[in-house]
């Protein structure tokens, strides 16, 4: 049985990365004789396997035909006669279309590692433009890669703009967008990942609510960077600095929506877009199908992360209402990543990268001190329903204005 590591092992081996999973080829093999091998198989749509032992994927060697529009209208044949070269050419990049045999020697028919020493993403051949989820993930690869400096080459980048041109990315399903962006999302530099689609067009098609933001002006004063639409992206730099968490940085990439729907004679002005942009919010995640979890926190972050910036000018009851409204009291873990996607909106201006945020420190000392507040003294006066709960938040307005005062103590008169 000829066996062959192919695709992201290869590349990451070549540039000195950690292999993380290593999936193989097969020539000359059917389905019967890799069966009677041991190997279990688990392709739907081609014949994959696994490793009766190490329970790594290995499918046999195989091309695609194209039948229909999309990403799903391929005709797969796996064949013994299919020869590893003619597999390579049916990958989305050269640096993902080298193979290793079992001596180590690396097979390389289409320039792959040139491109990798280049620092280049290219496609394989015209076949790329026959697959729009391509597009996602070469888009994903830079937002990998661009620390070590790949950049798309010029006829992969006239190739996607083809593609967009004709309607190649409206087949894409919503499922499968989100399952990219949320790759995307966690990688090194995920501005890098809308950029790739804005230069070919896809990004308007796509994600309509985030193109939309480029070219709207902020007021200067505020923010020296004036486009939104690369305050945007500078955010989605800062929250990636500041966590790791996925839907952290989806919450800072959609806080601004409202600014594209803000009409240009308004400009640079963007009077209540915080609540302009929940309607937005609200379409970019039914459209693609957006998890809970990433919703709620970008709804919170955008309806209040003005509030959030504003915070050491609150009164305290508006303070206790804010961390209410947060769902904070409930829950132990929603101030943290409100507060970190709120940071990351403040710092991501040019020259406020590095400038403290109090605001946070502030709203976590507030909720320890009305968190502290307890309830079983109020319960021993028998205070139920709508009093309990208006009881309660005087008492958590009283502990966190105590807390403010403590704190100004050697600064000011207190509040």
């Amino acid at each position: 049985m000829k066996t062959y590591l192919v695709g992201g092992a290869v590349r990451d081996l070549l540039l000195g990365r950690p292999v993380k999973e290593r999936d193989w080829v097969v020539v000359g093999e059917t389905p019967d004789s890799m069966a009677a091998r041991g190997f279990r198989p688990v392709g739907k749509d081609f014949p994959v396997f696994l490793h009766p032992e190490t329970q790594e994927e290995y499918a046999l060697a195989r091309t695609e035909r194209k039948t229909a529009p999309g990403y799903r209208g391929f005709v797969v044949h796996a064949e013994p006669d299919v020869t590893l070269e003619q597999d390579l050419l049916r990958r989305d990049l050269t640096i993902n279309a080298m193979a290793m045999d079992s001596e180590g020697r690396l097979i390389d028919p289409y320039g792959g590692a040139q491109d990798l020493d280049a620092r280049r993403l290219r496609h394989v051949s015209p076949a790329f433009g026959e697959d729009p989820v391509r597009i996602l993930r070469l888009a994903r690869f830079v937002a990998r890669f661009a620390p070590l400096g790949f950049r798309v080459a010029a006829e992969t980048q006239d190739l996607m703009r083809a593609m967009v041109e004709a309607g190649e990315v409206d087949a894409l399903v919503s499922e499968r967008v989100f399952a990219e962006l949320a790759k995307a999302l966690v990688e090194p530099e995920p501005g890098a990942f809308f950029e790739v689609l804005r230069a070919c067009g896809a990004l308007a098609r796509l994600f309509p609510e985030i193109d939309r933001l480029f070219g709207v002006p902020q007021p200067p004063e505020h923010h020296p960077e004036i486009d939104t639409g690369l305050h945007t992206l500078l955010v989605l730099a800062q929250a990636a600095k500041l966590s790791a968490d996925p839907v952290v940085r989806f919450a800072a990439l959609t806080h601004d929506l409202g600014k594209g729907l803000t009409p240009p004679e308004f400009w640079p002005r963007h009077h209540g877009h915080e609540k302009a942009g929940l309607a937005a919010l609200n379409s970019l995640c039914e459209r693609l199908k957006v998890p809970n979890a990433y919703r709620r926190l970008a709804e919170k972050v955008m309806h209040y992360h003005g509030h959030c910036h504003r915070a050491l000018e609150l009164r305290p009851g508006t303070v206790v209402d804010l961390l209410q409204r947060l769902d904070a009291f409930r829950k132990k873990d929603a101030l943290e990543p409100f507060l970190l996607a709120c940071e990351a909106d403040a710092k991501g201006r040019p020259g406020f990268e590095e400038r403290p945020y109090p605001q946070a420190a502030w709203l976590r000392a507030a909720w320890q001190a009305a968190s502290s507040v307890p309830v079983k003294p109020l319960l021993a006066r028998n205070l139920k329903g709508a009093e309990l709960g208006w009881e309660l938040r005087k008492a958590r307005i009283e502990a966190v204005r105590e807390r403010r005062n403590s704190e100004r103590a050697d600064q000011g008169p207190p509040l």
